[in-house]
């Protein structure tokens, strides 16, 4: 009987400490949970939770061989060009007294957003005024987004923006009291202010009420305030345009660390990468013309927007217009499967890793299909990041979904038997309940059959809108620091330069070497509808003509931009105002280099500023570039160049793979010693 107890009693205890044991390797996992976050999630995505599995079927290049060297090393005849935005003269501190305070209101996307940001502290620079954080208007008519960030922290980081431009313009957070209260009841001059404005008229206009009220309001609509191209002697403000949107304008922390890990997954299996942004939205695909290279409700879509665009006096031509011929003229952007033909054919092989950006693509993923076909590593922000990850970006949000009660049964009763009683018959049938309008990720379109106005934006559609500024700023980062960066088009739907000529402005003054290609819309169609016919069969001629034409655009490119784009906005083009030669590499370019294109080249660049005496530290490759690579190898296969075939036996459970890949084209371009 003691026995008895004396077991229990021991059972009592070891149930007791295991409880006590439990309870404390669940704090344990708490706290693992709350401190160990970025380590969890870093191991969680190299195990389970991510769809991207990457495939590769050769091993990676040797990073000195030829062939690594023109696919991802850098342009030699660029290296020589460093990023200098510091003031190269007397550049006096903002005073304390200024002419009074400038209150900013931007709408827009994501690029018009940050060209507007960058014009409007010149503009505050120039009429010495006080700039208030510009409000970002995509967030604030956002409802049910986080409260935890407000307008322009909901993308930027204020801390930064603030100490940045601590010796340009006096940044603060808000408005003074009295000021904030005049403007809740209109108070204060307001200027809708013209796109592309000149100094004068913010000197001629702007300045005297700015001086007679102390303060004014801005509202930015299309995507920059301030003429692109300034007079020589406001070279200054230039500088300070780029080091807004080059150094000052960093993104807030959660959205730089997600960035982080997502790049840390991309080269995770220690191969480069290139990033391709269509640049396929309805509006640019509605003031182009290029309604017909879609089908069904796409093209009746974008006819739609074209429409309401020539109504507004956005659009000058006719709702007509001939795709094709557009396409052909260069009007149109080069399609994904297009991307993929040029990039197959210049040598990059099928388990290259491409990187998608883009908030959304018109079409949605059937227009990536072809170029899936092409590579085994298409992936874009979703396939690198969780779901838990994205709500974190976005703070804590109201839930705007109202979840259903239970049915009335009570009521229906009621009405079923209104309905016996309701008189003789036959009775008109009650009219059916109002469809309700949903939104999905390639563009809600139930309302085209139905009506032909356009429905407002839900309160849900406002949210993605905002939730998007932090899709293309996840997309900026991973574009800037890209191996190679290719663009599908350069245009938004204005005419004016889009994300990717951000990109391709940020990448020229950050690293202007990096492999930047620029195709030519027009010459790519016509060398694309050469091989449409017999794609499984690409002559040799045809492969050195794409290759050549690429090769081209990593300096032609750049010249058209300094003659076409930075007409529109400076930051597709900052050279040669924020950019400096290094004194070595400059004198070796220029002996080395006796083509008329790259006099050319260094004409169009225009940089005469020397970098300064501590920037040339550390060899550069001075080795001649003779930019041959037109030959190919006669040996080499060019069968089955896009696609791999594969067929399935089912009869003898025997599967046929057709492996037979194209060989790597050997480059050969002349590496010449040092002279």
């Amino acid at each position: 009987m003691k026995g008895e107890v004396k077991m229990k009693s021991k059972m009592k205890w070891v149930g007791l400490f295991g409880l006590v044991l439990s309870a404390f390797s669940i704090f344990i996992h708490f706290l693992l949970a709350r401190f160990t976050q970025m380590g969890i999630a870093d191991y969680d995505s190299s195990v389970t939770i991510f769809s991207w599995r990457p495939i590769f079927e050769k091993p990676i290049l040797p990073t000195n061989s030829p062939s690594y060297r023109r696919l991802w090393g850098p342009v030699k005849r660029l290296e020589s060009l460093y990023p200098d935005s510091n003031p190269r003269g007397y550049y006096a501190d903002p005073v304390s007294q200024t002419n009074g305070f400038i209150f900013v209101r931007i709408q827009g996307g994501f690029h018009e957003i940050r060209n507007s940001i960058g014009d409007v502290v010149v503009v505050a620079r120039l009429l010495n005024a006080t700039l208030a954080m510009p409000e970002i208007q995509s967030t604030t008519s956002s409802k049910g987004i986080s409260s935890q960030f407000k307008s322009f922290a909901y993308l930027y980081n204020e801390d930064q923006f603030v100490l940045s431009l601590a010796k340009d313009v006096t940044v603060v957070r808000t408005l003074p009291k009295d000021l904030k209260g005049a403007r809740r009841k209109k108070e204060i001059p307001v200027f809708k202010v013209p796109y592309a404005a000149s100094p004068f008229y913010y000197l001629s206009r702007v300045l005297p009420v700015l001086k007679k009220h102390s303060v004014v309001e801005l509202v930015v609509s299309e995507g920059g305030c301030l003429q692109a191209i300034l007079p020589p002697n406001f070279e200054e403000y230039q500088r300070l345009r780029c080091r807004v949107s080059f150094h000052a304008l960093q993104f807030r922390q959660e959205v730089q660390e997600l960035s982080a890990k997502i790049l840390q997954r991309l080269r995770a299996p220690g191969r480069p990468f290139i990033a391709f942004d269509p640049g396929m939205t309805r509006e640019s695909l509605a003031y182009h013309g290029c309604a017909e290279l879609f089908q069904d409700v796409h093209t009746e879509l974008i006819q739609h927007k074209r429409s309401w665009m020539i109504k507004r006096g956005i659009v000058k031509g006719k709702l007509p217009v001939n795709s094709a011929e557009a396409r052909l003229n260069g009007s149109c952007p080069l399609m994904p499967q297009e991307i993929g033909i040029l990039l197959r054919a210049y040598g990059y092989s099928r388990d290259s890793i491409i990187y998608v950006s883009g908030g959304e693509v018109f079409g949605g993923q059937r227009t990536l299909i072809s170029l899936h076909a092409m590579f085994e590593n298409v992936v874009d922000r979703t396939s690198l990041s969780t779901p838990w990850e994205m709500i974190r970006l976005y703070g804590q949000e109201v839930n705007l979904v109202s979840s259903p009660g239970p049915p009335p049964f009570v009521e229906e009763v009621t009405k079923r038997a209104a309905w016996k009683n309701a008189g003789p018959r036959p009775r008109p049938l009650p009219p059916p309940p109002a469809r309700p309008k949903s939104y999905n990720i390639e563009g809600w379109w139930g309302w085209v059959a139905e009506s032909d106005n356009e429905p407002d934006s839900t309160v849900m559609e406002l949210r993605t809108n905002a939730h998007k500024l932090l899709w293309e700023a996840i997309d900026y980062v991973i574009c800037v620091e890209a191996d190679v960066f290719i663009p599908g088009f350069d245009r938004d739907g204005k005419g004016h330069p889009n994300f990717a000529s951000l990109i391709m402005g940020h990448r020229l003054y950050q690293s202007a070497s990096s492999k930047t290609f620029r195709p030519d819309r027009k010459e790519a169609a016509k060398l694309v509808d050469e091989i449409t016919d017999h794609m499984y069969q690409a002559n040799h001629t045809w492969l050195k003509s794409v290759r050549r034409h690429l090769r081209k655009t990593l300096l032609d490119g750049i010249i058209e931009a300094s003659n076409k784009s930075k007409l529109l906005s400076f930051l597709s083009h900052p050279v040669p105002e924020c950019s400096c030669s290094r004194r070595d590499s400059f004198s070796e370019v220029s002996k080395n280099s006796s083509s008329p294109s790259t006099s050319q080249l260094w004409k169009a660049l225009g940089v005469a500023h020397r970098c300064p005496a501590w920037m040339d530290t550390g060899p550069i490759s001075q080795s001649k570039d003779k930019e041959n690579e037109d030959d190919v190898d006669e040996d080499d296969s060019v069968s089955e160049l896009f696609f791999r075939q594969s067929a399935d036996n089912h009869e003898g459970d025997v599967e046929l793979n057709n492996n037979k890949e194209e060989n790597q084209f050997e480059d050969q371009e002349e590496e010449g010693g040092e002279r």
